[in-house]
């Protein structure tokens, strides 16, 4: 029988620092009423100074690989586009923290639809026997990457971390990943970008515009394309999985906004009670907002074993993708997400 990749173990972290609407109102030309009704937030987690994103990915992994009773993988694959250095990669950092040892260890770009790639990537991993045990890891610190005066992206985003363990399994078992579909559309990249930092601008040998350092986003390109992308990859996994969309007990999409949830939940006519909604305490956190959102909905027991669930995001790129399970029973329930962590740099506890 095929290998398939199960999910086995559910970790989440998001920074104890809470910024409020109100807060922001007071530095931005806004109201809570505004951020409210245009969003769905009403606050975010921000990292405080000298916090990063390689702190959410540790603390994550670390509850990741408690809940799956395990203390080690064969692999770490790490989604982000806040890194903490432009080189090297953030992984090897996290996976020598978690005390994992010399095992493979790599980041993947792909914002927003991070996660989802990540999984189809530890997934692949394991179809080919390269690893048993994989932990896939979505964390973003995007709050450092919003300029200070941008109303229309900095009253969006929070930070935080969350993963999965995924092992090796048969695709008959609960927790099976099944019905992957990717996909992406590089002549839109400029919608979602960073224009300033790369090769292409260093290579001018010009200093670059403070304007071009800072994230920027097309909101309303942004709002028609992840609606329409995210309701057709969840039609092509759902079919691939065997599934009517209507058979889909919990949709967990990328936290973007509540106005795109409800506006793919309406294209899809279905219920919008089936779509997982945790962006009003989170905000957009980028890649880590599937997994942040899974292990909210298990603590609250909106998700259960043996529901159907699809899993989809939409990003910069732009990317988008999908994935289906159906939800097992964990060997351990992830701990609250906002629980205190470890302090930064300590050892990693062992189950």
């Amino acid at each position: 029988m095929a290998r398939a990749a199960v999910v086995a173990g559910l970790g989440a972290w998001a920074p104890p620092t809470v910024v409020t609407n109100e807060q922001l109102a007071g530095e931005l030309d806004t109201t809570d009423e505004w951020i409210r009704s245009r969003t769905g937030i009403s606050e975010r987690r921000w990292v405080a100074p000298g916090q990063s994103t390689g702190d959410l990915a540790a603390e994550a992994g670390r509850r990741a690989l408690a809940s799956a009773g395990t203390a080690g993988v064969d692999a770490v694959v790490l989604a982000t586009s806040s890194p903490d250095r432009p080189c090297p990669a953030t992984a090897p950092e996290v996976a020598a923290r978690l005390g994992l040892g010399p095992v493979p260890a790599f980041d993947v770009a792909a914002v927003c639809t991070g996660f989802v790639y990540a999984l189809g990537t530890g997934a692949g991993l394991i179809s080919l026997g390269v690893a048993d045990s994989v932990l896939v890891i979505g964390a973003d610190a995007f709050s450092t990457l919003l300029a200070p005066d941008d109303r229309s992206t900095r009253v969006i985003f929070g930070d935080g971390g969350g993963a999965v363990v995924l092992r090796a399994g048969s695709p008959t078992e609960d927790g099976a990943l099944t019905g992957l579909a990717l996909g992406s559309d590089g002549t839109l990249g400029d919608l979602i970008e960073i224009p300033a930092g790369g090769s292409r601008q260093r290579s001018t040998g010009l200093p670059a515009k403070t304007e071009d350092t800072w994230f920027t986003m097309r909101g309303q390109a942004v709002y028609a394309q992840a609606v329409r992308r995210m309701a057709q990859t969840v039609r092509d996994t759902a079919r691939c999985a065997g599934w009517g969309p209507a058979e889909v007990d919990s949709f967990v999409l990328h936290q973007a906004n509540a106005r795109i949830l409800t506006a793919v939940a309406r294209r899809l006519e279905l219920p919008a009670e089936r779509f997982l909604n945790a962006i009003a305490l989170r905000g957009n956190t980028v890649a880590a907002s599937i997994p942040l959102a899974l292990a909210d909905g298990a603590a609250s027991g909106a998700l259960r074993p043996g529901h159907k669930v699809l899993l989809a995001g939409f990003g910069g790129g732009l990317t988008w993708g999908s994935v289906a399970l159906v939800w097992p029973r964990l060997h351990q329930p992830p701990p609250p997400a906002t629980a205190e962590p470890r302090p930064p740099g300590a050892p990693a506890q062992r189950t």
